[in-house]
């Protein structure tokens, strides 16, 4: 059996964070077939997931986030393709729960000025025929 053990620090209120790992569970069920139980407790919750070949907990505490998995043996083969998947859309969801909301970018308004006319020189265009 092959393990993943992962540890992310966290700025983020339990309330927050909970969103963030209510989140990764929707994503870890639809993306990967994954059964995820989500249980809130006072100073930490519990994620626990499971699926054929796989089972582990998300554990979110108010300033980090905990994640154990075991791998059977078949999955075990693919540990670091399948633990890099798993760091990334964490990563993600933490970026964008740290990200400050964007006000909507501004179109710049588009100068009309005239296009400059080429000046005839006798001298047949580039590439062209006389």
């Amino acid at each position: 059996m092959a393990d993943i053990h992962i540890h992310r620090d966290h700025h983020f209120s339990l309330a927050k964070a909970r969103k963030i790992a209510f989140e990764w569970a929707e994503q870890a069920e639809n993306d990967f077939g994954m059964e995820c139980t989500y249980e809130e407790g006072d100073t930490e919750d519990l994620v626990t997931f499971t699926r054929s070949g796989v089972k582990g907990t998300l554990k979110v505490c108010g300033r980090s986030f905990e994640l154990d998995a075991q791998l059977g043996f078949l999955l075990g083969a693919f540990k670091d393709k399948i633990e890099g998947e798993i760091v990334k859309n964490l990563d993600q969801l933490l970026a964008a729960g740290g990200a400050a909301p964007k006000a909507p970018a501004k179109k710049a308004a588009a100068k009309t000025t005239p296009k400059a006319t080429p000046k005839a020189t006798g001298k047949p265009p580039r590439g062209g025929q006389a």
